[in-house]
Formats: C-alpha cells, structure tokens, sequence
C-alpha cells in the first residue's frame, strides 16, 4: 500500500468539451446562471477580426442576454488594460463575465470578475490569496490549447517595463469552461507548436513540482501529455483537423488542472524573462529552454522524466538517464518537426543579455522554489548559454 502526502486539490467545477459548444453558449448560460442579464465579453482584437466571436455573442442574444465585447486585450497585458476592462464592467453593468481567447483574455477575465464588483485597488491583490470577497460569475473559452489558463487559479499581470505579477487565489478559478474545436481551426501552425509545447512543459513540470506534487495531479499530467504528444504535430500538419484540434484542448486543460495544484518551476521562471524583456510569446519562451532545463533537473528527476519518456516516446530504453535524455530529445524533435524557433539567437537574444536574463530569473523565486534541483544564478546563466 502506497502512503500518500495529504494534499489538496481544486478545479473549475463545470467543464464541457464540445465541438460546436460556443455556437450554444447562450444555452449553456441559461442553464448555468438563470439570472444572468448582462453579459461582458472579453477578448483580443485579432480573435474579434475572425468572426469567431459572432456566433457565440448572437447565441447569448437569443437566450435573451445583453451582450458588450471588450477587445483591448493584448498580450502579456499590462495593468493599464485590467483596470480599463474593469471600467468598462463596471459601465456596462455587467453581472457575468466570459472570456473569450487565449491565456491573456481569460487572465484579464478573471480579473474583472475579481475586481468589477469590489473595493480593493488591484496593487493590493498581487500574490497568493490577497483577494477579498466574492466575485461575479465567470465562464472561459479558449481559443488556444496551450495556457490552461481556463482551469487555473492564476492571473499573469505586465506591471512594469519587463516585470510581470501574478495574482494566486482560489477566487478566480472559473465557474464554468468550454471547450470548442471549431474556435481553434484559423490558428496558425506556429501558434499551435508554440502553445501546445506550453502546455506539454504545464504537465512535465506539475508531475515534477517540488511541493504540491499528489496522485490526482499525476494523473491529469500524464492523461495530458499522451494527448498532446499524439496530436501536436498531426495538428501542425493539418491544422483543419478538427479531432486533433479537440484533443489538443483537452490535453491542455488536464495540464492546467495539474499545475494549478502542482505548480510549475525552473522552464517557467527562465521564460518569464524571455518573454517579458524580449517581447517572446510565453509558449516559445517556455519551449526555448525547455530541454536544457530537463538535462539540468535530470540529476535529480530522472525516474519522473523516465517514466514521462514512456509515454511521450514509447520505443526508450535503457538506464533512468537514458530515459530522461530521451524525452529532452523528443520535446526539441517537436520544436525541430513544427518549424518553430529552437535557439535564444532566433529570437534576437545575444551571449551580452544572458547576464541581465540571469538576475531576472533568480527573481522568479515562487517557481523556482518548486523546481526537483535547486537553481543557482550561474546554473540559469549556464541553462540560458545552453539555450543561445
């Protein structure tokens, strides 16, 4: 018998996974929340520029809602656009919120939900559990199978030039999330490596996380990684294939359902910067470092990595070490087969700002207390040199 940690889980406690779902959300609203009258939904101006959100907004008409879509989400958004979003909430008088896109739109979602209604300034909610009181309703669909941000407890904030915040608090896992293929079918090939290689690192570095790391988690992290190392690249070669596509989305949300409970560590803290000074999308970010992160941890998490190769590269064999190298090869072969950026020189990052990228991952100091081997700042100068 094996003797379990205690532990704690928690989820979003409505999931549906539908292909045609968002084309009914209006019927999902009225079963859901029957008092719901006025509905804000938030999204990006590229999402708005396909038309994609048309028929989930006219679905949410004919159940007889009021409908406002807020579209000024950008990438990695800044405080600036949180507390514009939350203005025009609170304008509109919303009573439920829906985000409606990738990772930033269901983060700022979140944050209206939190904030539309409440007194406290948005300096004071940075954290883990600094939010107070309750919060409006809250449904997220996402556009890309990548953040999970769908499932999460976590909202990612750009406070200054190059620095991100994150608000942690049980207050903004959602009411509801829908997953809907069809959303996802424009994406284009580097999108899809970029964020579904995301979501791959979510499920590796929950089923390795230091501290929180528990049975259910495990188990979401490894359902997810079969998922979407079966479908990433059949997706990035056929990006109309809409099986795949659903696939990917749900391998997507079982990894956010497992770092939300088991959170990420070193692959997170060293593309933060990446991202934030250089301006990188958070998924190639993560992807770029990746596999020298796992040759660094393997020292001490070797066995997890082997019994992660089993699945994500089922013909491995040999030592634990043996085992562990073989799924860093395989997530660089993904990165290498999908056409995406696999050094940090691609990306404009040169041997000079490796120092300056070192002093701002050490200040990654939550993820990189969850990573299985204690990281230096020269252990990250040295990952990053790997990474050029």
């Amino acid at each position: 018998m094996t003797d379990f940690p205690a532990f704690s889980f928690s989820t979003v406690p409505h999931i549906v996974s539908e292909s045609g779902a968002a084309g009914r959300l209006g019927e999902h609203i009225a079963q859901r929340f029957p008092d719901a009258r006025r509905a804000l939904l938030v999204t990006d101006p590229g999402f708005l520029r396909t038309g994609l959100v048309d028929a989930p907004a006219a679905s949410l008409r004919s159940a007889g809602l009021m409908v406002e879509v807020y579209a000024q989400v950008m990438a990695d958004p800044p405080e600036a656009v949180v507390l514009e979003a939350v203005t025009a909430a609170r304008k509109f008088r919303c009573d439920i919120v829906i985000g409606l896109g990738g990772g930033s739109s269901m983060d700022v979602a979140k944050l209206i939900a939190v904030l539309a209604n409440s007194e406290q300034p948005i300096s004071t909610i940075y954290g883990i559990g600094n939010v107070r009181g309750s919060r409006l309703p809250l449904v997220q669909i996402p556009t890309t199978a990548g953040t999970g941000s769908e499932v999460t407890n976590i909202a990612i904030v750009t406070t200054g030039a190059t620095t991100k915040m994150g608000v942690v608090a049980p207050q903004l896992y959602a009411d509801l999330a829908l997953l809907d293929a069809e959303l996802t079918l424009g994406l284009p090939s580097a999108v899809t490596a970029a964020t579904g290689i995301d979501a791959m690192v979510h499920a590796i570095e929950a089923y390795t996380s230091k501290h929180k790391k528990n049975p259910l988690s495990d188990q979401l992290a490894r359902q997810a990684l079969a998922l979407l190392s079966a479908n990433l690249i059949p997706v990035c070669e056929n990006g109309r294939n809409l099986a795949a596509r659903q696939s990917m989305l749900l391998g997507a949300l079982l990894a956010g359902q497992a770092f939300s409970n088991a959170p990420v560590a070193a692959v997170h803290a060293l593309a933060y910067p990446i991202g934030g000074i250089f301006h990188v999308p958070h998924g190639l970010s993560n992807s770029l470092v990746l596999p020298h992160v796992l040759r660094f941890n393997a020292t001490e998490a070797a066995p997890l990595y082997a019994e992660l190769a089993e699945i994500v590269v089922p013909a491995a064999s040999g030592s634990l070490e043996a085992r562990a190298e073989a799924l860093a090869v395989a997530m660089q072969q993904i990165a290498t087969v999908t056409g995406i950026e696999r050094t940090l020189q691609q990306v404009g990052i040169q041997a000079s700002d490796l120092d300056r990228l070192a002093d701002e991952a050490m200040l990654q100091t939550r993820l990189l207390g969850n990573n299985p081997r204690t990281v230096t700042r020269t252990d990250a100068r040295a990952i990053y040199a790997a990474a050029l």
